[in-house]
């Protein structure tokens, strides 16, 4: 049965997925990269945005883990690009070139419609409107029997939480602290909502925590 996963997402030791003031020059927020450190010295990162060759190990694992079996992904619309309102026009298309790294069908939540946006590699983005349900029930009938990614933001991956629909939540967390920002747990009961810790593994630059839905 396909499952909504959530993998690789970077946590400071206080809860912050992103860092404040999040914009064009600071996608991930002010002090937001310093999550993504243990990623960005992967052979997987090197290997996406054509650099040097990059650490194996458990970190270059965990993330390789997370591509494994995806058949689509959502992503808030944060995640896709820095602009907000309505869409002005149809230039902007994500941060990652002319080929993204998704290579399926990603489904990205707006509160604006925009025309399916096909790219290099496989890789087409489904603007959907209908909130996350509706994201979901798109994205699992494109994964077919492969599980279903959930890339973020924090705030959608809370929406999710709250709703119960993330079977498998892969913390990544980064031995920093960011202070202020999008909080991931703030005002979550994480135990109540049925989720548990069962696995905790300890990467070269950060701790791989895995929580999953009791059964």
């Amino acid at each position: 049965m396909s499952k909504l996963r959530v993998q690789s997402f970077s946590l400071s030791l206080d809860g912050y997925g992103a860092g404040p003031r999040q914009d064009l020059e600071n996608p991930l927020g002010v002090g937001g990269p310093e999550l993504m450190e243990w990623f960005f010295h992967t052979r997987l990162w090197q290997t996406m945005y054509g650099g040097d060759v990059g650490a194996t190990g458990v970190d270059n694992t965990m993330a390789e883990e997370g591509f494994n079996g995806i058949g689509a992904w959502i992503l808030g619309r944060n995640m896709f690009g820095p602009i907000r309102g309505p869409w002005p026009d149809e230039s902007w298309r994500g941060w990652w070139g002319e080929e993204p790294p998704y290579h399926v069908p990603v489904f990205v939540l707006t509160n604006y419609p925009r025309p399916s946006l096909t790219m290099q590699g496989g890789t087409v983005f489904h603007f959907v409107t209908e909130g996350i349900q509706a994201a979901l029930a798109q994205a699992k009938a494109a994964a077919g029997d492969l599980d279903v990614r959930l890339g973020g933001g924090v705030s959608t991956v809370r929406q999710y939480l709250q709703a119960g629909l993330v079977d498998e939540l892969h913390l990544a967390v980064r031995p920093v602290l960011l202070g202020s920002g999008e909080n991931l747990f703030q005002g979550l009961d994480l135990r109540s909502l049925g989720y548990e810790c069962h696995r905790s593994v300890p990467g070269e630059r950060t701790q791989h925590v895995f929580l999953r839905k009791r059964a």
